[in-house]
Protein backbone atom coordinates (compact mmCIF):
# COMPACT_ATOMS: atom_id res chain seq x y z
CA UNK A 1 0.00 0.00 0.00
CA UNK A 2 2.78 2.29 0.85
CA UNK A 3 4.33 1.86 -2.62
CA UNK A 4 1.37 2.44 -4.22
CA UNK A 5 0.46 5.36 -2.66
CA UNK A 6 3.51 6.64 -3.28
CA UNK A 7 2.66 6.15 -7.47
CA UNK A 8 -0.69 7.53 -7.35
CA UNK A 9 0.21 10.97 -4.87
CA UNK A 10 3.65 11.56 -5.72
CA UNK A 11 4.45 11.75 -1.88
CA UNK A 12 6.96 10.01 0.35
CA UNK A 13 4.55 8.05 3.20
CA UNK A 14 5.78 6.52 6.69
CA UNK A 15 5.80 2.79 6.48
CA UNK A 16 2.02 2.08 7.97
CA UNK A 17 -1.49 4.18 8.90
CA UNK A 18 -3.25 4.95 12.07
CA UNK A 19 -7.04 3.34 11.51
CA UNK A 20 -9.66 5.77 11.92
CA UNK A 21 -13.07 3.94 11.09
CA UNK A 22 -15.53 3.57 8.16
CA UNK A 23 -16.12 5.60 5.39
CA UNK A 24 -18.74 5.65 2.68
CA UNK A 25 -20.46 2.88 3.73
CA UNK A 26 -17.76 0.41 2.07
CA UNK A 27 -14.30 1.77 3.08
CA UNK A 28 -12.41 1.77 5.84
CA UNK A 29 -10.44 4.97 6.83
CA UNK A 30 -6.67 5.71 7.33
CA UNK A 31 -4.39 8.35 8.58
CA UNK A 32 -1.19 8.56 6.52
CA UNK A 33 1.77 10.67 7.05
CA UNK A 34 3.41 12.20 4.08
CA UNK A 35 6.32 14.05 3.41
CA UNK A 36 3.90 16.80 2.94
CA UNK A 37 1.79 16.09 6.31
CA UNK A 38 -1.41 14.28 6.88
CA UNK A 39 -3.29 12.45 4.23
CA UNK A 40 -6.83 10.89 4.33
CA UNK A 41 -6.85 7.43 2.65
CA UNK A 42 -9.83 5.37 2.00
CA UNK A 43 -9.04 1.79 1.57
CA UNK A 44 -11.39 -0.50 0.27
CA UNK A 45 -11.90 -4.23 -1.52
CA UNK A 46 -10.73 -4.04 -4.78
CA UNK A 47 -14.16 -4.65 -6.27
CA UNK A 48 -14.68 -1.58 -5.54
CA UNK A 49 -11.76 0.02 -7.30
CA UNK A 50 -14.87 2.05 -10.22
CA UNK A 51 -16.91 3.60 -7.25
CA UNK A 52 -13.40 5.45 -5.56
CA UNK A 53 -12.50 6.14 -8.74
CA UNK A 54 -16.31 7.79 -9.33
CA UNK A 55 -15.95 9.55 -5.81
CA UNK A 56 -12.64 11.07 -7.15
CA UNK A 57 -14.43 12.08 -10.46
CA UNK A 58 -17.21 13.69 -8.02
CA UNK A 59 -14.87 15.62 -5.43
CA UNK A 60 -13.08 17.05 -9.14
CA UNK A 61 -16.34 18.19 -10.28
CA UNK A 62 -17.42 19.91 -7.61
CA UNK A 63 -14.16 21.33 -6.60
CA UNK A 64 -14.48 22.76 -10.11
CA UNK A 65 -17.36 24.19 -9.86
CA UNK A 66 -16.05 26.83 -6.82
CA UNK A 67 -18.66 26.70 -4.82
CA UNK A 68 -17.82 25.36 -1.28
CA UNK A 69 -14.61 23.47 -0.23
CA UNK A 70 -14.09 19.44 -0.71
CA UNK A 71 -11.26 17.67 0.28
CA UNK A 72 -8.50 17.45 -2.99
CA UNK A 73 -8.24 14.76 -4.74
CA UNK A 74 -4.33 13.29 -4.20
CA UNK A 75 -4.50 10.23 -6.24
CA UNK A 76 -6.56 7.28 -6.70
CA UNK A 77 -5.21 3.57 -7.30
CA UNK A 78 -5.32 -0.23 -6.39
CA UNK A 79 -2.73 -2.78 -4.93
CA UNK A 80 -3.16 -6.31 -5.27
CA UNK A 81 -6.02 -6.80 -2.72
CA UNK A 82 -7.44 -3.26 -2.35
CA UNK A 83 -8.41 -0.01 -4.09
CA UNK A 84 -7.74 3.04 -2.49
CA UNK A 85 -8.71 7.15 -2.68
CA UNK A 86 -6.18 9.41 -1.29
CA UNK A 87 -7.36 13.16 -0.22
CA UNK A 88 -6.19 16.28 1.39
CA UNK A 89 -6.71 15.83 5.40
CA UNK A 90 -8.90 18.62 6.58
CA UNK A 91 -8.72 19.53 10.15
CA UNK A 92 -11.88 19.77 11.77
CA UNK A 93 -13.33 21.90 14.05
CA UNK A 94 -16.51 23.70 15.58
CA UNK A 95 -19.26 25.46 13.30
CA UNK A 96 -19.34 29.05 14.38
CA UNK A 97 -21.64 32.30 13.95
CA UNK A 98 -22.21 32.15 9.77
CA UNK A 99 -20.80 28.60 9.18
CA UNK A 100 -24.34 27.09 8.51
CA UNK A 101 -25.14 30.50 6.43
CA UNK A 102 -22.11 30.02 4.42
CA UNK A 103 -23.00 26.66 3.91
CA UNK A 104 -26.46 27.78 2.32
CA UNK A 105 -24.99 30.49 0.18
CA UNK A 106 -22.44 27.83 -1.27
CA UNK A 107 -25.08 25.44 -1.84
CA UNK A 108 -26.88 27.72 -4.10
CA UNK A 109 -23.95 29.23 -6.33
CA UNK A 110 -22.80 25.10 -6.60
CA UNK A 111 -26.25 24.46 -7.75
CA UNK A 112 -26.01 26.89 -10.23
CA UNK A 113 -23.63 24.89 -12.27
CA UNK A 114 -25.41 23.53 -15.17
CA UNK A 115 -25.84 21.07 -17.37
CA UNK A 116 -28.04 20.18 -21.01
CA UNK A 117 -29.33 17.09 -19.28
CA UNK A 118 -29.91 14.89 -16.10
CA UNK A 119 -27.60 12.61 -15.20
CA UNK A 120 -23.61 12.24 -15.05
CA UNK A 121 -20.67 11.06 -17.52
CA UNK A 122 -20.14 8.04 -15.28
CA UNK A 123 -22.56 6.18 -12.88
CA UNK A 124 -21.75 6.16 -9.24
CA UNK A 125 -22.62 4.77 -5.94
CA UNK A 126 -25.26 6.23 -3.00
CA UNK A 127 -23.53 4.91 0.20
CA UNK A 128 -22.36 0.87 -1.09
CA UNK A 129 -25.80 1.13 -3.44
CA UNK A 130 -24.87 1.52 -7.37
CA UNK A 131 -26.51 4.57 -8.75
CA UNK A 132 -27.17 4.80 -12.69
CA UNK A 133 -26.46 8.50 -14.02
CA UNK A 134 -27.62 7.60 -17.97
CA UNK A 135 -27.88 11.21 -19.52
CA UNK A 136 -31.44 12.19 -19.94
CA UNK A 137 -33.38 15.02 -21.12
CA UNK A 138 -36.37 14.91 -19.15
CA UNK A 139 -35.92 14.78 -15.16
CA UNK A 140 -39.25 12.86 -14.74
CA UNK A 141 -38.13 10.42 -16.35
CA UNK A 142 -34.39 10.38 -14.79
CA UNK A 143 -36.09 10.05 -11.04
CA UNK A 144 -38.87 7.81 -12.13
CA UNK A 145 -36.47 5.03 -14.08
CA UNK A 146 -33.17 5.23 -12.09
CA UNK A 147 -33.51 6.87 -8.83
CA UNK A 148 -37.13 5.46 -7.67
CA UNK A 149 -37.58 2.97 -9.80
CA UNK A 150 -34.05 1.09 -9.73
CA UNK A 151 -34.12 0.96 -5.68
CA UNK A 152 -37.60 -0.88 -6.09
CA UNK A 153 -36.17 -3.32 -8.51
CA UNK A 154 -33.17 -3.91 -6.15
CA UNK A 155 -35.90 -4.34 -3.00
CA UNK A 156 -37.78 -6.87 -4.83
CA UNK A 157 -34.89 -8.93 -5.67
CA UNK A 158 -33.74 -8.68 -2.55
CA UNK A 159 -36.97 -10.25 -1.14
CA UNK A 160 -39.04 -7.78 0.02
CA UNK A 161 -42.21 -8.30 -1.54
CA UNK A 162 -46.09 -6.94 -0.74
CA UNK A 163 -48.53 -4.55 -2.11
CA UNK A 164 -46.17 -1.40 -1.08
CA UNK A 165 -43.87 -2.60 -3.98
CA UNK A 166 -46.68 -2.41 -6.97
CA UNK A 167 -47.82 0.96 -5.10
CA UNK A 168 -44.13 2.50 -5.89
CA UNK A 169 -44.61 1.22 -8.78
CA UNK A 170 -47.91 2.82 -9.38
CA UNK A 171 -46.13 5.99 -7.56
CA UNK A 172 -43.29 6.12 -10.37
CA UNK A 173 -45.77 6.14 -13.12
CA UNK A 174 -47.63 9.24 -11.73
CA UNK A 175 -44.70 11.73 -10.78
CA UNK A 176 -45.78 14.13 -13.20
CA UNK A 177 -48.68 15.03 -10.92
CA UNK A 178 -45.68 16.46 -8.78
CA UNK A 179 -44.78 18.75 -10.90
CA UNK A 180 -47.45 20.72 -12.39
CA UNK A 181 -46.11 24.36 -12.97
CA UNK A 182 -42.49 23.54 -12.61
CA UNK A 183 -39.67 22.27 -15.01
CA UNK A 184 -36.50 21.44 -12.76
CA UNK A 185 -33.21 22.47 -14.52
CA UNK A 186 -30.14 19.77 -14.22
CA UNK A 187 -28.13 21.30 -11.32
CA UNK A 188 -24.67 20.06 -9.84
CA UNK A 189 -26.07 18.32 -6.74
CA UNK A 190 -23.95 16.91 -3.64
CA UNK A 191 -26.47 14.11 -4.41
CA UNK A 192 -26.33 12.58 -0.72
CA UNK A 193 -25.93 15.88 1.60
CA UNK A 194 -27.42 14.82 4.62
CA UNK A 195 -25.70 15.95 7.91
CA UNK A 196 -23.01 13.62 8.33
CA UNK A 197 -21.51 14.94 4.98
CA UNK A 198 -20.76 18.30 6.13
CA UNK A 199 -18.62 19.92 8.52
CA UNK A 200 -16.76 22.92 9.81
CA UNK A 201 -13.24 23.11 8.98
CA UNK A 202 -10.51 24.51 11.97
CA UNK A 203 -11.12 27.95 10.73
CA UNK A 204 -15.14 27.43 10.68
CA UNK A 205 -15.86 27.16 7.09
CA UNK A 206 -18.05 24.72 5.57
CA UNK A 207 -16.50 21.62 4.05
CA UNK A 208 -18.83 18.82 2.32
CA UNK A 209 -17.68 15.27 1.41
CA UNK A 210 -18.61 11.63 0.04
CA UNK A 211 -20.70 12.55 -2.20
CA UNK A 212 -23.17 10.80 -4.49
CA UNK A 213 -22.62 13.64 -7.68
CA UNK A 214 -24.87 13.99 -10.61
CA UNK A 215 -26.69 16.87 -12.72
CA UNK A 216 -30.39 17.02 -11.29
CA UNK A 217 -33.05 19.08 -9.56
CA UNK A 218 -31.63 20.96 -6.91
CA UNK A 219 -34.55 20.34 -4.93
CA UNK A 220 -33.47 16.69 -4.01
CA UNK A 221 -30.06 17.95 -2.15
CA UNK A 222 -32.17 20.53 0.05
CA UNK A 223 -34.99 17.72 0.45
CA UNK A 224 -32.49 15.34 1.88
CA UNK A 225 -30.79 18.23 4.15
CA UNK A 226 -33.82 17.46 5.75
CA UNK A 227 -34.40 13.94 6.09
CA UNK A 228 -32.18 13.23 8.78
CA UNK A 229 -31.58 16.30 10.20
CA UNK A 230 -28.01 18.24 10.84
CA UNK A 231 -28.77 21.66 9.00
CA UNK A 232 -30.28 24.58 11.01
CA UNK A 233 -32.72 28.07 10.13
CA UNK A 234 -29.36 29.48 9.02
CA UNK A 235 -28.59 27.19 6.31
CA UNK A 236 -31.96 27.48 4.76
CA UNK A 237 -32.43 31.37 4.98
CA UNK A 238 -29.72 32.11 3.20
CA UNK A 239 -30.00 29.39 0.68
CA UNK A 240 -33.72 31.14 0.10
CA UNK A 241 -32.05 34.47 0.03
CA UNK A 242 -29.55 33.84 -2.28
CA UNK A 243 -31.51 31.55 -4.98
CA UNK A 244 -35.63 31.32 -3.66
CA UNK A 245 -36.96 27.39 -4.06
CA UNK A 246 -40.34 27.01 -6.12
CA UNK A 247 -43.12 27.36 -4.14
CA UNK A 248 -44.42 23.64 -4.52
CA UNK A 249 -40.83 22.49 -3.30
CA UNK A 250 -42.11 21.25 -0.23
CA UNK A 251 -44.77 19.11 -1.99
CA UNK A 252 -41.73 17.08 -3.58
CA UNK A 253 -39.76 16.78 -0.36
CA UNK A 254 -41.50 13.06 0.20
CA UNK A 255 -40.68 12.49 -3.22
CA UNK A 256 -36.78 13.11 -3.55
CA UNK A 257 -36.22 11.53 0.11
CA UNK A 258 -38.25 8.52 -0.86
CA UNK A 259 -35.28 7.86 -2.96
CA UNK A 260 -32.75 7.54 0.36
CA UNK A 261 -35.13 5.67 2.57
CA UNK A 262 -35.38 3.00 -0.38
CA UNK A 263 -32.05 3.07 -0.34
CA UNK A 264 -31.74 2.35 3.34
CA UNK A 265 -34.46 -0.74 2.81
CA UNK A 266 -31.87 -2.14 0.23
CA UNK A 267 -28.56 -1.43 2.58
CA UNK A 268 -30.48 -1.90 5.90
CA UNK A 269 -34.09 -3.25 5.90
CA UNK A 270 -35.49 -3.38 9.22
CA UNK A 271 -37.78 -0.75 9.98
CA UNK A 272 -36.93 1.50 6.59
CA UNK A 273 -39.41 -0.87 4.92
CA UNK A 274 -42.64 0.03 6.88
CA UNK A 275 -40.94 4.17 6.77
CA UNK A 276 -40.58 3.45 2.53
CA UNK A 277 -44.32 1.54 3.04
CA UNK A 278 -46.08 4.78 4.30
CA UNK A 279 -44.61 7.13 2.37
CA UNK A 280 -45.15 5.83 -0.74
CA UNK A 281 -49.05 5.49 0.50
CA UNK A 282 -49.04 9.05 2.03
CA UNK A 283 -47.78 10.26 -1.80
CA UNK A 284 -49.88 8.38 -3.89
CA UNK A 285 -52.76 9.87 -1.33
CA UNK A 286 -51.93 13.50 -2.84
CA UNK A 287 -52.02 12.62 -6.78
CA UNK A 288 -55.62 10.39 -6.37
Amino acid sequence: MRAALEAATGLEFDATPAPLGAGGGFAACQRWQSSAGPVFVKVAPLAREAALEAEGDALRELAAADAVRVPAVLGVGVTRDHAFLALEWIEFGSAAAGTEARLGEQLARLHRTRAERFGWHRDNTIGATPQHNDWTANWLQFFAGQRLGFQLDLVERSGHGGRWIEQGRALCEGVARFFSGYAPQPSLLHGDLWGGNWAADASGEPVIFDPATYYGDREADLAMTRLFGGFGRDFYAAYEASWPLDPGAGARRDLYNLYHVLNHVNLFGGGYRAQAARMIERLLAEIR
